[in-house]
This record gives structure tokens, sequence and C-alpha cells, in this order.
């Protein structure tokens, strides 16, 4: 109702104006001092964040082009980090290690992510069970976890060699072989991170709903149509999380060959020839063990690169699909509205 409907002799407050003040006669606090009760609640979070989130990252691209013993004074020296970085075949040799244990844990961890999810889905018995048993070893201790299994790949008197001599195969150097170090850093991965990313890939074919199968079966569908045509292409962006962040796990493998193959009194890390330093023991050598923590924070920000480069990568080949589907939908959509 505007002015001109009011009824005469009523006045119409018209939109806008000020707030009527209230009876004690005190005025509404204007602009920050009326919210900063709420400010001052969540403050905490955003002063930690910066603390602990941002000033590193910024202190991190300082470092970078500075030369730093972590005592003495920083001094700059421009791009000659990055320049080195290019040259070093150390550096080099620490990405070809991380990617080789990459393919070889990533590829065989997400296959069997899926037969799991895929078993647990269609178990019928003890399904808490097997959930709980298999989301295990996620949550154990890393270090522990590694020290037990670095005993069963043990060259000398370790459990798997043994069981092969029992059946007079011979032994395998697992902490000495290159090949056999990186699928031993590998295989440790793989037991660790496979029961949590099947229960990841049961989340998502749970979400599917049954009168898709349903209907496949009524349209004549056997097991194997209905798992590559139905299951796996709307299980794809479930797949896609799960590469992604296997992807940005295992690029950042620390802990597995650290353990495995403590840095020895020359201060190498990796094993023998360092056939087991990956991208992230190399910066941790750089900048912990030589002191050189200028070039260890270009090291840290090529890793960074290398991460977002492969989840491109992996976005493109697992879910650049749908994301084109989706486009060519929409432009069918607008084609046919014209």
């Amino acid at each position: 109702m505007g002015l001109a409907d009011a009824p005469r002799g009523k006045a119409v407050k018209p939109r806008g104006s000020a707030a009527k003040p209230p009876p004690d006669g005190s005025r509404p606090l204007p602009g920050w001092r009326r919210y900063w009760p709420m400010y001052t609640a969540v403050s905490p979070f955003f002063i930690l964040f910066a603390v602990f989130g941002v000033f590193p990252v910024g202190f991190s691209v300082y470092l970078s082009f500075m030369s730093w013993d972590g005592i003495g004074e920083t001094r700059s020296i421009g791009w000659d980090n990055y320049a080195y970085l290019v040259t070093d075949s150390d550096f080099w040799q620490s990405i070809g290690n991380t990617l080789i244990i990459w393919i070889l844990s990533t590829v065989p961890m997400v296959f069997l992510a899926l037969v799991i999810a895929y078993a647990l889905h269609t178990a019928v018995r003890f399904k808490a069970f097997y959930r709980v048993a298999y989301f295990v070893p996620n949550i154990t201790s890393i270090v522990a976890m590694t020290l037990v299994l670095g005993s069963v790949f043990s060259d000398s008197s370790g459990l798997l060699n043994s069981a092969l001599r029992a059946i007079n195969s011979g032994g395998v150097g697992w902490l000495s072989d290159p090949w056999a170090m990186k699928v031993s850093v590998a295989a440790i991965t793989i037991w660790r991170w496979v029961g949590y990313n099947a229960i990841i890939c049961l989340a998502g074919l749970q979400a599917i709903s049954s009168d898709v199968f349903e209907a496949a079966k009524v349209d004549g569908a056997n097991n194997r149509q209905t798992f590559f045509r139905i299951t796996l292409p709307m299980l794809r962006p479930v797949i896609l999380f799960v590469a992604v962040t296997s992807t940005i796990g295992g690029l950042q493998l620390f802990t597995e060959p650290q353990v495995l193959f403590p840095v020895d009194d020359n201060g190498n890390v990796g094993g023998p020839g360092g056939e087991a330093t990956t991208i992230v023991l190399y910066l941790y050598q750089q900048a912990f063990v030589f002191n050189r923590f200028g070039y260890g924070a270009a090291v840290g920000w090529a890793l960074f690169l290398l991460i977002a480069v492969f989840s491109v990568i992996n976005w493109r080949l697992i879910g650049g699909r749908d994301e084109d589907a989706i486009g060519t939908g929409k432009r069918k959509g607008k084609s046919r509205a014209r």
C-alpha cells in the first residue's frame, strides 16, 4: 500500500525511515560496534589460520629466494635456488622415485578398493565387522606400522624372505634392491590406505539407487554389463576423488621411506643409492639435515606445482567426460529452446 492509498487522517511510515529509538532513550550502536561480540567469537579461528596457515606459506615463498641456514641472517639470492633446482640430479631422481612408487601404489590400491567396496556392498553377514577391520590400518600409528612391516621385509631375517627360502625361491633384497625398495614402500602405502578408499567407494555404491540395477536386470543386462556400464560410470565422481586424494598423498610420501631407510651418518636418505628418496624426503634432507632452508623451500614449491599438474591430469582423465557431457547437454538444451 502506497502513501496515496493510506486512509485520511492516518500517517503511513515510508520505507527506509530511521528505526524508532528504544523506550529508555538509548540509541542502537552503529556499524562494527554492534557486531563486535560475534567477530570476537569467531576471531580465534582466523587468528590461528593466519599464524599457522597463511604466514608459513608466505614465509616459504620468501625463503625460496633466500640463502639461510636457520640461525644466521638471510641473504637474498634471487632465482638461484630455482636455477639450481633445474640442474640438480638428486632432485630429479627423487621425482622419478616418487612417481614410480606412486604408480606402484595408486593403481593397485584404487582397483583393490573398488573390489573390496563391491564385496562389502554385496556381503550379507558381518558387514559392520569387515568395514571396521578394513579401516583399522588407517587409524594405526604409521611409524609403528612401518616398523612392524619393515621387519617383515628385512633382507636377512624377514618373514617374507624366510617364506621364499622355505620354498627354495631364494631371497629378495626388499631393503637393498632398487626396485624391491620401491615395492616395499608401495606395499606399506597400499596396506594403509586401501581400506580408507574402500569405505569411500562403498559410500558411493550405496548412494546409487537400487531402481537403476533393477531396471538393468529387467532389460536383460548381466553382472559384467551392469558393473562396467552402470556401476563404474555412476561411481566416476567417487573414483575421481579417490584418485586425486591418492595423488596428493602419494606425492607427499614421507614417513614410510623415512622409517624404512633412516638417515645415515653422512646425511644420506632413502636407502642405498637414494633409490627410495621421495620429494618430501629430499626436502627434509636439504632443509633439516643440511640446513639449506632456502633450497628446501624451493623444493616445496616445485612439489606444489607437480601436485597441481597431476591433479588437473586426473580431473581431465576421470572427471572431464562428465564436464563435457554436462556442457554438451546444456548446449543441446539451448539449441532446442531456440
